[in-house]
């Protein structure tokens, strides 16, 4: 239902900015109340993600830049790599040894430990 209010609220009160890499629509208000900033938003491609959102992106929801990026602002670095959905409680997820979840069993200790002591 909400998703449906937002599509809604950004028909009647929403101007388009830009689409980024993910087809993330971005829009903001087109007119806003007197002393007040004009609201930021996003449409999310599939499934709503907040990681899916790039840094530019990111700077310009929470007013950190003013102008919306454009293509050519910052072309990526070769150290930067790609989107990787958030695997939090799912399959996927990062599970440690011994981990319920991962069978429960760990390595036996290699005896480099050596448990402290009060003297």
């Amino acid at each position: 239902m909400a998703n449906l209010w937002t599509h809604i609220f950004t028909g009647w009160h929403g101007q388009f900015v830009d689409t980024d890499s993910f087809g993330n629509r971005y829009y903001q208000q087109r007119r806003a109340r007197a002393g007040a900033r004009q609201r930021r938003w996003v449409l999310y491609k599939g499934e709503a993600e907040a990681s899916k959102v790039p840094p530019e992106w990111h700077g310009w929801l929470h007013y950190t830049v003013d102008e919306p990026p454009r293509a050519d602002d910052a072309p990526p670095r070769d150290w930067q790599k790609p989107h990787q959905p958030n695997s939090t409680g799912t399959d996927e997820a990062y599970r440690p040894p011994g981990h319920l979840l991962a069978g429960g069993r760990r390595d036996r200790a290699t005896g480099d430990y050596e448990p402290w002591t009060p003297n």
